[in-house]
């Protein structure tokens, strides 16, 4: 496989993580047998913004707010992944990438 290609396949990874839970499964299984630092950053950072925003839906009003601000995370998130930038989520990425090292 050529470094072209697999910077490719990790970047496809990396945004496929984004994309709902069923595509962050199936972005997992793909990393499974592909690892790279750039797709296991970012299935760290959607994890930990998919799981925020279920903890936050259950707050009424003020939490189903702050989901917008999550939203909006996730869509520069999305953006960094496939420009294959390693953008980390103010206030909680770090927290992220330490806490969902499961993710190596």
């Amino acid at each position: 496989m050529s470094t072209h290609t697999e910077h490719d396949y990790a970047r496809l990874i990396a945004v496929l993580g984004y994309l709902t839970i069923v595509g962050w499964l199936v972005a997992m299984l793909c990393y499974g047998s592909y690892k790279s630092k750039l797709a296991g950053f970012h299935l760290r950072q959607s994890l930990g913004l998919i799981i925020l925003a279920a903890l936050l839906s259950f707050i009424p009003l003020i939490g189903w707010a702050l989901n917008i601000v999550v939203a909006a995370f996730w869509l520069v998130s999305v953006y960094h992944a496939f420009k294959a930038d390693y953008y980390t989520v103010p206030w909680l990425g770090v927290t992220f990438q330490t806490h969902l090292r499961f993710i190596v």
